[in-house]
């Protein structure tokens, strides 16, 4: 995937390329539980982080970058080894195993408070403050996340899966600390995420060695594997990095991401045949709320 425009500003295009890594991230959801039927987690990370590597490294090759890989490690080879033990390595493990825990319907909205916890961590971490319209937002968000994991029992507190969610809410730390990580990079954008994939890939193989097998040649997890090497870890990125690229309102574009868990939501009642409980919807709204008031405070 390529563009000719040269990073200058066309609305129709970034829109477009928006819109298309939202609706590729509104099915991952629903593809990491039905991939996760036949495979264990971490085969499922293994084989789509090998998929994912060879899409990145074409993307690099049409972008003009591959090139620039070698010297891009050299100058920080210990950023790159930690960001890949981050991403993909303990980000994806944690996430695939929290859904093959929960319901896609709980795990997925859990999973959209990453946000919430980069904040946080973005304290200590960078010496941010954080504002009013912050504390607002994590209080909605964890809210959320509590109705969701209760299935709206605020008062019993009972907890369907508590290690599910309990990986699904360390998966957003991991992101969260990947892209604080991540700000120290310099090097181009593709290049410096096939860098973290291939420092990844050989403690994903270990783990994979050590807690499950390499018996991969499950044709219907072979095949969920390439769809989510194909687009949640490799398309999708590729686009959103081009929607915000060709924008001159990243608000704007930054906005259509909340259109995501709602597609999602549907694809799992349909696809899984899972039925949406309403706390679920109760629980989204607040969370989706939270990142509203969240991204409307850094722009006062």
């Amino acid at each position: 995937m390529t563009d000719s425009a040269g990073g200058a500003p066309d609305p129709r295009k970034a829109t477009l390329y928006g819109l298309s890594a939202v609706l590729m991230w509104s099915t991952v959801a629903t593809a990491f539980k039905l991939a996760l039927r036949h495979y264990s987690p971490t085969q499922l990370l293994l084989v789509s982080a090998l998929i994912s590597t060879a899409v990145l490294t074409l993307v690099a090759h049409r972008r003009g970058a591959l090139g620039t890989l070698p010297g891009a490690f050299l100058a920080r080879p210990g950023l790159y080894i930690g960001l890949g033990l981050l991403n993909p390595c303990l980000y994806y493990l944690t996430l695939f195993e929290g859904y093959d825990r929960l319901p896609a319907q709980q795990a997925q909205p859990l999973n959209y408070t990453w946000a919430i916890t980069l904040t946080l961590l973005s304290v200590p971490l960078l010496g941010q403050r954080i504002r009013r319209a912050d504390w607002i937002a994590i209080a909605l968000g964890y809210l959320g996340v509590v109705v969701i994991s209760t299935r709206g029992d605020l008062l019993g507190l009972r907890f369907d899966d508590p290690a599910g969610v309990g990986f699904v809410l360390a998966s957003t730390v991991l992101w969260a600390l990947y892209w604080i990580g991540n700000t120290r990079d310099t090097a181009d954008p593709v290049v410096g995420l096939l860098l973290c994939f291939l420092c990844g890939l050989p403690p994903i193989a270990l783990a994979c060695g050590l807690l499950s097998d390499f018996d991969l040649l499950d044709a219907r997890g072979l095949l969920g594997a390439l769809y989510v090497g194909l687009f949640e870890m490799g398309l999708a990125f590729v686009a959103w990095l081009l929607a915000l690229k060709l924008t001159d309102d990243t608000a704007r574009i930054g906005n259509l991401i909340f259109i995501a868990p709602f597609i999602s939501l549907l694809l799992i009642a349909e696809v899984l045949g899972e039925p949406i409980h309403p706390s679920v919807y109760i629980g989204l709204v607040l969370i989706i709320g939270a990142l509203i008031v969240q991204q409307r405070g850094r722009a006062g």
